[in-house]
């Protein structure tokens, strides 16, 4: 029988036709699928259009270019690197970044030339896309990436600052600020008013106050500074350099590259950095702004659909700025990247694939079309304006704290001044040098001190214990008499094969002549175990919050001796134990003002100036399994935690004169001005299970008494007509883990009806969070439901989390 039949007409009478069976359960046929452009990526890809449309003339007028330039690397960066990156919600075009870039180029080599050079850094990008090394580019320190852009933010500011104020920038940086005052001598009055009435609609706009503010701000903040400007200096009738859009028929194409070969070769080499490293960092952080959407990363709970955006395929994205910097260079268009502003709006007003980005270029076409008369109504002074207070926010405080807090602000400002003064690829180069000396410099340096206590000679050894250190370890170990005691404590994490056989050759020596040798981990007293007590001792560096102890348990024996020897801490008797206990607080305190107290130093003296300012309320258990820093990977002044005896939220007015849950969830909401408040449940809580437990009536113990305010979480998972709470993936394993998750869902509803919350949701400004930590599988689950049937997800299959 043919598998392939010929479509004809058949007789309907006619016995021997074909029948086409279908099994009498099976789905209709699936129809073909159609084309269809989604509601939320038209009105993202008309915001993102709105905002890239003066930027991408700005861009343009800044580096030298035709105008037509950015409006073309706009369009391309739309249509060919939104549909073939492997970000669909990053958005590509002209960036601020690669601004100083191309105006050297320029300046250099002439505009066919640079176009030439766009093509070949393309080309780079597809050859490095099909090796797949784009995560290797993610391996640069931040603080170069951060001291790069600031770099190019100082020199576009001090560039565009000559145009805001009437005049012509220079070639570079040094010229352009000795040339500050012999323009400030000859200031354009026209030109200035314009500048000046463009900045101030671009910082006010966004910060217009009450409802109105927030229907206004939807209309970007660019479009609004630039076109009150030129309508501001039409009704004037001021006289000023204006937007000129020559006709597309005499634009100038990409010509063959002229120039010295090695010039050509950094120059494609600095544009393929640039406009990598930009376009790769940009995707990582659409993910983030992507990971806090829910409706983007997953179906509908409970649907089986798998999430709607996926985590960026850097070397796809790789590839796509690839072929985007092909044809815009051939189309004499300026060099693509991704763009951190237009994708932050497109994620932000709510686009949901890769359509809206393909769209706005779409909408730059048509614009640069048909509305080439609108367009030259622009003052050259508005957008340079524009492009100066990018430039300006290039120099991120945001990012001057965070390498300062990571001692790495050399890296930065050496980065900084190198781009400044020499250029991107030299102060790229400075900066990696600089950042491979400091991480030397951190390796290297190991302190290592001697000194002599009670007859016990003491050798301290902080930091990385290297080959490089055996001297100096070798000098400090000899200092160490025949047959004295010695203790040496290692306070490192890493130690490697020199430094080991130095240690243990001596350690050797020393036993053999007498003495005594005792090694010691980062805690004091903590012993480094040898190969014969590996099955007692379970050290290892990377568990410091562990609260474990190398030595035996603290027993009456144990107590009698210390009592014996007459050493500190022994005691009689029942106290023995809270002496203990005691002992080792202190040893932890110590420990701490050792070792962790001069690195958060910094920081937490930076939270005693400028006081609390927590972005979250976390409400939990006082389970002491649960570490909230640890499983919210959570720092000093992050987090608002409030713990009580099964993470209960009494209604408002039943705590029976103790206030205090009311009192703090009112101080973080109305005083600290918290974003979110999270409910967190964990496995195993002992409130539950003393909740399934009790019996009505008898006596009233005051856990008892607490415990009634979980009493609705019990009577929710009795009650039929409503679905239970569960997990994504399996079922609860008994009625405690079942009553735990209810009780989260229970407690969010005793929040939402105090006054100050209630308040915060209906003005917006507050969010509510459900979340359940599994503590034997250290598996934190995210409420993904709140409408009754309560979804707990992986936080991991939920976030789509970058590794």
């Amino acid at each position: 029988m043919s598998a392939c039949v010929p479509t004809r007409a058949t007789d309907p009478s006619d016995p021997n036709r074909t029948r086409r069976v279908h099994r009498p359960h099976s789905p209709p046929p699936t129809p073909p699928r159609r084309f269809r452009i989604a509601g939320a990526d038209v009105s993202a890809s008309i915001a993102v259009f709105l905002i890239a449309l003066p930027l991408s003339l700005g861009i343009a007028l800044a580096t030298g270019a035709p105008l037509q330039a950015g409006l073309v690397a706009a369009a391309v960066g739309g249509i060919v690197a939104g549909r073939l990156g492997g970000s669909p919600l990053q958005v590509s075009g002209p960036a601020a970044g690669l601004t100083v870039v191309t105006a050297d180029l320029i300046h250099r080599y002439g505009w066919r030339t640079t176009c030439a050079i766009t093509v070949l850094a393309g080309v780079v990008q597809l050859g490095l896309g099909c090796l797949r090394v784009a995560r290797t580019a993610l391996a640069v320190s931040p603080a170069i990436v951060h001291g790069m852009l600031a770099g190019i933010g100082v020199t576009i500011a001090v560039a565009q600052l000559h145009i805001v104020l009437g005049g012509t920038p220079q070639s570079s940086v040094l010229a352009n600020l000795r040339g500050l005052p012999a323009q400030l001598a000859r200031l354009q009055p026209a030109t200035v008013s314009v500048s000046v009435l463009t900045l101030a609609l671009l910082f006010l706009w966004p910060r217009i106050p009450g409802r109105a503010g927030q229907l206004l701000r939807r209309i970007p903040a660019a479009l609004v500074a630039v076109a009150g400007a030129t309508a501001a200096a039409s009704l004037a009738g001021l006289s000023l350099p204006k937007v000129d859009l020559p006709s597309w028929s005499s634009h100038a194409l990409a010509g063959l590259p002229e120039g010295p070969l090695l010039g050509l070769a950094a120059a494609v080499l600095t544009t393929t950095l640039v406009c990598s490293v930009q376009s790769l960092l940009g995707a990582v952080a659409v993910d983030k702004l992507v990971a806090g959407r829910p409706d983007l990363i997953s179906g509908a709970p409970g649907s089986g659909r798998s999430a709607r955006v996926g985590r960026s395929d850097l070397n796809r994205e790789l590839l796509g700025q690839g072929a985007a910097n092909i044809v815009s260079g051939t189309l004499g268009g300026l060099p693509v990247a991704g763009v951190a502003v237009r994708s932050s709006a497109n994620v932000q007003a709510g686009a949901v694939s890769r359509n809206s980005t393909v769209l706005h270029g779409v909408l730059v076409v048509i614009a640069a079309l048909l509305m080439v008369p609108v367009l030259e109504f622009i003052p050259l002074a508005s957008l340079a304006a524009l492009v100066m207070a990018v430039g300006i926010q290039m120099v991120s405080l945001h990012h001057i704290r965070t390498v300062t807090r990571h001692r790495e602000v050399p890296v930065y400002a050496v980065t900084t001044l190198g781009v400044v003064l020499f250029g991107v690829l030299e102060g790229v180069t400075l900066g990696v040098a600089v950042a491979v000396g400091v991480a030397l410099h951190r390796l290297t340096r190991t302190r290592i001190t001697h000194h002599e206590r009670e007859g016990v000679h003491h050798v301290h050894v902080r930091g990385q214990l290297t080959f490089l250190a055996v001297p100096r370890l070798s000098r400090a170990l000899h200092l160490i008499p025949h047959g004295a005691d010695a203790v040496v404590e290692l306070d490192g994490s890493f130690m490697d094969h020199a430094a080991y056989e130095s240690l243990q050759d001596w350690q050797k020596t020393h036993t053999a002549q007498g003495g005594s040798v005792e090694l010691t981990g980062r805690r004091p007293g903590t012993r480094i175990a040898e190969p014969s007590d590996s099955a007692h001792c379970r050290c290892r560096p990377w568990t410091p919050w562990r609260n474990h102890q190398c030595e035996r348990p603290y027993t009456a024996s144990a107590a009698g001796h210390l009592a014996a020897s007459g050493e500190p801490g022994a005691a009689q008797g029942p106290s023995a134990g809270r002496e203990s206990s005691g002992h080792e607080l202190a040893r932890g305190i110590s420990a701490f003002q050792r070792n962790t107290a001069p690195i958060v130093r910094g920081e937490l003296a930076r939270l005693a100036r400028e006081g609390q300012q927590p972005d979250q309320l976390f409400l939990t258990c006082a389970d002491s399994r649960l570490v909230t820093s640890m499983i919210t990977s959570s720092g000093p002044g992050d987090l608002f935690v409030v713990r009580n005896v099964g993470n209960l939220v009494p209604l408002p007015g039943e705590e029976s004169g103790d206030d205090s849950v009311a009192a703090a969830i009112e101080y973080a909401v109305d005083v600290l001005k918290v974003r979110s408040i999270t409910v967190c449940g964990h496995s195993g809580c002992g409130a539950m299970q003393a909740l399934l437990n009790s019996e009505p009536g008898g006596a009233r113990t005051p856990l008892q008494r607490w415990l009634r305010h979980g009493l609705p979480s019990l009577e929710r998972m009795a009650d039929d007509a409503r679905p239970w709470a569960r997990l994504a993936g399996r079922a609860p394993a008994d009625a405690v883990e079942q009553l735990c998750l209810t009780n989260v869902v229970q407690q969010l509803e005793h929040l939402s009806t105090h006054e100050s919350v209630a308040r915060a949701l209906r003005e917006g400004e507050l969010e509510l969070h459900g979340m359940y930590f599994h503590v034997g599988e250290a598996q934190a689950y995210l409420l993904t439901r709140t409408d009754g049937d309560g979804l707990f997800d992986h936080v991991e299959a939920a976030a789509d989390l970058p590794t």
